[in-house]
């Protein structure tokens, strides 16, 4: 009888965590979920403890502890609040992988302590790789820890190098739909509104991704991550807008032959082969039909009108800290735009000017990405009246 792995979900009411549980579901006999969290949504959270049973919830809103915990006080189920609690439920000995689908910088922490605790990470939190990726890539060698990423386009990459790892890479292509705004330029998007922003043309994802791949800083997060993953130089890594989002990325091996890995747009795909690698179970997703799309179109990204693009190259070329404070940065100004206090194009003016402004350390040490996190994002408050 095969052994169910044990999986913890970091942000289990998300759009990956839901997916997430959606692959766990569908295969009883190979998962076992210990833990799921969620940041302030207590009622999805009640909602799916009570339908999977984990072991551990973690509220992170403390002022909704009361709440989770009274709705669950019939289950068998220990609940924790607060943010530190993440850290500690990721240390569980019945957690084999623990998937880190929390939204931005908060998943730094936790994925780190995971990583102490030598559990295998699936990694759909770009950001701890781009806020810290010099430190995850260190602590990952020294405690022996395997990151399967979860992303569509790194998972792609991944699938794509299995059985090459004697081959070195010449370089690789990230796609990007383009958003809902391709082909637009600076003065159509001096008004749009976050609702135009939200509307993405190929996946469903949470709003802060949503409008990151709007504005292509979700693809400039993702060149930074794929700089530590795959262990790239800046100039290997290219990024080219495919909007059909059938071929999720590209490697170019030193022959010049290529391998892409393709399918329908589906994220429960990437989340189960992290779950299983090196197996692949069987699904029941759609399967693509190439007479469905009998064009496959490719095209550059337009980095002079979606500067962000060009940042995340910046701060990967910088390294240090760089990354660290646009990542704050995008977060916050991302935020106040969902908000409605500033327009879509000041998100990258006031990334650009926040990442200039911000302190910079070449060499960081753990403290150094929290202080420079803090910086930033007080930094970007200042642009608003």
């Amino acid at each position: 009888m095969i052994r169910k792995k044990g999986i913890a979900i970091l942000g289990s009411t998300g759009s990956i965590g839901t997916q997430a549980l959606e692959v766990i579901e569908s295969y009883p006999d190979f998962f076992d979920l210990q833990v799921i969290t969620a940041n302030g949504n207590a009622d999805l959270l009640i909602q799916q403890a009570k339908k999977f049973q984990p072991n551990e919830v973690v509220i992170v809103d403390e002022s909704k502890y009361q709440y989770v915990k009274d709705a669950l006080w019939n289950e068998d189920i220990k609940v924790y609040a607060g943010i530190d609690a993440l850290s500690q439920v990721v240390t569980g000995s019945e957690i084999d992988v623990v998937l880190t689908a929390l939204v931005g910088y908060a998943g730094l922490k936790p994925t780190i302590e995971a990583i102490k605790a030598k559990k295998t990470i699936a990694l759909a939190n770009k950001e701890t790789l781009v806020v810290a990726g010099s430190l995850i890539n260190k602590l990952v060698s020294e405690y022996g820890v395997t990151i399967y990423p979860v992303d569509s386009e790194h998972s792609a990459i991944f699938q794509c190098l299995t059985g090459e790892y004697q081959n070195p890479i010449e370089k690789i292509y990230l796609t990007a739909s383009g958003g809902p705004f391709r082909g637009w330029k600076e003065e159509q998007l001096q008004n749009v509104t976050k609702a135009q922003a939200l509307k993405h043309p190929n996946w469903t994802m949470g709003a802060k991704i949503t409008i990151d791949s709007a504005s292509l800083m979700n693809k400039g997060l993702e060149v930074i991550e794929a700089k530590w993953l795959f262990d790239l130089k800046p100039d290997q890594i290219d990024v080219i807008v495919h909007p059909q989002s059938i071929i999720h990325s590209l490697v170019q091996f030193e022959d010049g032959s290529m391998k892409a890995q393709m399918g329908l747009p589906d994220m429960k795909l990437p989340i189960q082969y992290a779950f299983t690698y090196p197996e692949r179970l069987k699904t029941d997703f759609p399967r693509f039909n190439f007479m469905d799309y009998p064009q496959l179109t490719f095209e550059a990204p337009d980095r002079k009108t979606f500067r962000n693009l060009d940042l995340a190259y910046k701060a990967m070329e910088l390294e240090g800290t760089a990354a660290c404070a646009l990542n704050a940065a995008n977060e916050v100004s991302v935020q106040l735009f969902l908000e409605d206090k500033i327009g879509f194009l000041d998100i990258a003016r006031i990334n650009e000017s926040v990442m200039e402004q911000t302190t910079f350390v070449k060499q960081p040490v753990y403290d150094d990405f929290v202080s420079v996190d803090t910086l930033a994002r007080s930094l970007v408050r200042t642009y608003v009246k």
